[in-house]
């Protein structure tokens, strides 16, 4: 009985591993260069370049000049975490981007207008 309890916690805890792996991307251009660590692939202006290891699969002949599809996930190296500025107060230091600040001071004026 005590089995039975214990499969769906089983199968909710393995969901949620699940969700907090990193999102995959992929690319598909030709490749402009190729090493044992890197392949850089240009897609119209834009150029990829992405570590490659030996654990990295590869189906056909890999060549400058393929035609190519890399499947990617994004992993941080190193994280540096700022101190505060001085005014911690500003939207700025909260991270709001200046579209979001625009967004925000509009709403306020949209709201003041609207006070009797």
């Amino acid at each position: 009985m005590r089995k039975h309890l214990l499969l769906p916690l089983f199968f909710i805890a393995a969901l949620g591993l699940h969700a907090a792996s990193a999102k995959s991307y992929q690319v598909t251009g030709a490749v402009t260069a190729l090493t044992d660590t890197v392949i850089t692939v240009t897609k119209g202006d834009e150029k990829f370049e992405i570590d490659r290891t030996a654990a990295t699969k590869i189906d056909g002949k890999l060549a400058v000049g393929a035609r190519v599809t890399v499947h990617y996930k994004m992993a941080a190296a190193s994280i540096e975490v700022k101190a505060p500025s001085a005014d911690t107060g500003s939207k700025a230091a909260k991270g709001m981007s200046k579209a979001d600040q625009a967004a925000e001071k509009a709403a306020e004026r949209a709201a003041k207008r609207a006070q009797p």
